[in-house]
């Protein structure tokens, strides 16, 4: 029986369609696979291999025996979404109304989600970055919106400023901004962020941001495109605590922004989870509180172990390109004699034990000759881990 759909659209804006119609598994189940078969280090996904701050764990637990078990309000815990108001006066200058301006989801790929279903009438244009984080293409086809992407380039994965005056028009309803930026590791600078308020006042397009690696940055600040002048109305935030405080597995996510647009998205969102994860918002609450000092220790932590993988990359023969925030670091494979980092990776288990992903997976256009080069390698793990990488890496000098 041949089933036909919005799935078939949403497969297809993922990249998971090939050329004879037949639907791949995602290159991130591939190479987990992979790692599975091989032993090897798995780098390949971003997700930390160990616990959180204690205090946000012991809330949780203390909540379950609370007997906090049940379904929460719809638009979250009115304490979490207090929480989320003060995180965003505290770090930001933001005020947003706990009653009607927040709203806590299922992680920030529902709250993504949601919001183009909401928002994204059929055929409207949705702008992104490229590369770009993979649920993007989806949701978008999901949405039957038209995806258009700016190129990110090596070295600095800014994009250029003519090319996205280019791609921001009178069609674009949404322009999709993910700062600090998975894959690539890059933090968009001011002028980029001013640019992108501009073009949205002047094309009457909504800002939809991805701010989940907002405090996961190095040396530099992440500026949140709410705080433009003239941006706050018409800016939805997305973030989420799973990045920050390891607890991707909870799927406590959040977006804040003008009511309006709130509504639009709550109407949409009850529909999909409904709810999710009541004993975990008071825990995230506990994490959105936690002083100063331990926002800052966790970016310290992250950035030791960006170092240490960068290192090992480069003595291995890597060009590698310093990230500025997230998980990840982008290392090009040409100077050890690959110019196809899908082929790369899929040999890397036997010929270091390490697991990576190819930057192709995060671009429309899958050989793509600006990225056909480049992996990606997630450094969100313990130090031995990297270690024991580092060390497999080593094999791949000469």
């Amino acid at each position: 029986m041949v089933v036909d759909g919005p799935w078939r659209r949403t497969a297809e804006g993922a990249g998971l369609v090939d050329e004879d119609g037949h639907v791949s598994s995602t290159i991130f189940a591939e190479m987990s696979a992979l790692a599975l078969q091989t032993g090897a280090v798995n780098l390949g996904q971003g997700f930390p291999d160990e616990d959180g701050p204690e205090a946000v764990l012991a809330e949780a637990v203390a909540a379950i025996e609370r007997g906090e078990n049940q379904y929460p309000p719809g638009p979250g815990t009115l304490d979490l979404r207090t929480a989320i108001s003060e995180h965003q006066r505290r770090f930001y200058g933001l005020q947003p109304d706990p009653q009607g301006e927040v709203l806590v989801t299922a992680g920030a790929t529902e709250a993504l989600a949601a919001t183009l279903l909401a928002l994204v009438e059929h055929g409207d244009e949705v702008v992104t970055f490229e590369p770009f984080y993979d649920a993007y293409g989806g949701l978008i086809a999901l949405a039957s919106g038209r995806h258009r992407t700016v190129k990110l380039r090596a070295p600095d994965f800014q994009p250029d400023p003519d090319e996205l005056r280019a791609a921001v028009t009178d069609r674009t309803r949404v322009i999709l901004v993910n700062t600090p930026h998975n894959p690539t590791g890059t933090v968009l600078d001011r002028a980029t962020l001013d640019l992108i308020a501009e073009l949205a006042e002047r094309h009457d397009a909504i800002i939809v941001t991805d701010e989940v690696y907002e405090h996961l940055t190095f040396d530099v600040r992440h500026v949140p495109i709410a705080t433009l002048p003239g941006a706050a109305g018409r800016t939805l935030t997305i973030s989420s605590g799973g990045k920050t405080f390891s607890t991707t597995g909870w799927k406590i996510g959040w977006l804040s922004g003008p009511r309006e647009l709130v509504t639009a998205v709550t109407t949409v969102k009850q529909y999909l989870s409904y709810v999710n994860g009541a004993p975990f918002q008071p825990a995230m609450a506990t994490g959105l509180r936690l002083p100063d000092a331990a926002f800052t220790a966790i970016a310290d932590g992250l950035r030791g172990k960006r170092d240490l993988l960068s290192a090992g990359l480069s003595a291995a023969g890597f060009d590698t390109f310093r990230p500025d925030g997230t998980y990840f670091i982008v290392a090009d494979a040409t100077p050890l004699g690959f110019d196809d980092a899908a082929a790369f990776c899929r040999a890397l288990p036997e010929l270091a034990g390490v697991v990576a992903v190819p930057m192709s997976a995060f671009c429309l256009d899958r050989h793509d000759p600006d990225y056909a080069s480049l992996v990606r390698f997630a450094f969100c793990k313990r130090v031995e881990v990297l270690e024991r990488a580092v060390d497999g890496l080593a094999r791949l000098r000469g």
